[in-house]
């Protein structure tokens, strides 16, 4: 069977699943608990067709093989944090206290399990692109993979570093200033996990991208081509999700405006610098009230 029906399929039944399982339990977070996973089926799946094919398959197997240790990384932090227990993701039951009932549950259907599950297809087809364009290994590849590990490994400290600081701010009742991590690479990146997740899939696609070159095609359609679209879909839903979480957020902690002013959102940049006190206020003296106001009154 062509590999490309085979992840339609599985991917059919996913969704399937997903849409009739979120309508019994009342539940929409059947996507996150599938994304982990079903992203290294449909890799492996062209993997093993590369294999059977006869030709060339070790670009594929390194893909597959990245893609799992990805999965592996993901799936484990997904379990910790309660994903598999029922617990439903915090921004959906937001959305639907703002939603009716059927926009929400056309929500649901349209975004949460049709697109979401489309997008974890897009992202997996440069695996396609190698599987159509089966050249030897070459010292991108290797590049690319060493790259990818380094990415893997800067979400798996984020990921450590959020870990830790919930847990402490658990054992500490809730609370633990300023309440939200801002140390470690949270001190260069508001959402350094974000930004590691996605360069993984940039990555990627750079892989099946090398593969199309490495065959002859050349820039247009070998080095760019049209698989890039998962990658862009990837980020432009990240980035809508970053701004949605961060309004949750600065709702809820005064602090998250200074910290978000100081650093960067994604991209691990130095931290600017604190704001200047106000002229007036330094060496302990209180800042001058504007005329015909009052003075700031402490918090």
């Amino acid at each position: 069977m062509n590999p490309v029906v085979l992840v339609l399929i599985v991917a059919g039944v996913t969704c399937a699943g997903c849409w009739i399982a979120s309508l019994l339990t009342s539940d929409t977070s059947w996507v996150d608990r599938i994304w982990s996973i079903v992203p290294a089926v449909y890799v492996w799946i062209f993997a093993i067709a590369g294999m059977l094919d006869g030709s060339d398959p070790w670009r594929l197997l390194l893909m597959a093989l990245l893609v799992t240790a990805w999965a592996a990384r993901l799936t484990f932090n997904f379990a910790r944090k309660g994903g598999y227990t029922g617990m439903e993701d915090y921004r959906w039951a937001i959305l639907r206290g703002r939603m009716k009932r059927w926009q929400f549950q056309l929500f649901n259907l349209f975004f949460i399990v049709l697109y979401q599950n489309a997008l974890l297809v897009l992202i997996t087809l440069p695996a396609l692109v190698a599987w159509q364009n089966p050249a030897g290994l070459t010292g991108w590849d290797a590049a690319l993979a060493v790259l990818f590990a380094a990415f893997l490994a800067g979400e798996s400290i984020a990921d450590q570093q959020q870990w830790d600081f919930h847990r402490a701010k658990a054992a500490a009742g809730g609370r633990l200033e300023p309440g939200f991590v801002t140390t470690g690479l949270f001190r260069t990146s508001r959402h350094p996990n974000f930004f590691f997740e996605q360069a993984q899939w940039w990555t990627f696609y750079a892989i099946g991208a090398t593969a199309a070159v490495a065959s002859g095609l050349g820039f247009w359609g070998g080095a760019i081509n049209w698989t890039i679209a998962g990658a862009v879909l990837l980020s432009i839903l990240f980035l809508g999700s970053t701004i949605f979480t961060e309004s949750i957020t600065s709702s809820k902690y005064r602090a998250y405006a200074e910290y978000r002013r100081r650093t960067s959102m994604l991209v691990p940049l130095p931290p600017k610098r604190r704001a200047k006190p106000a002229k007036g206020a330094r060496a302990g003296r209180p800042a001058k009230a504007p005329k015909g106001g009052n003075a700031p009154q402490p918090a």
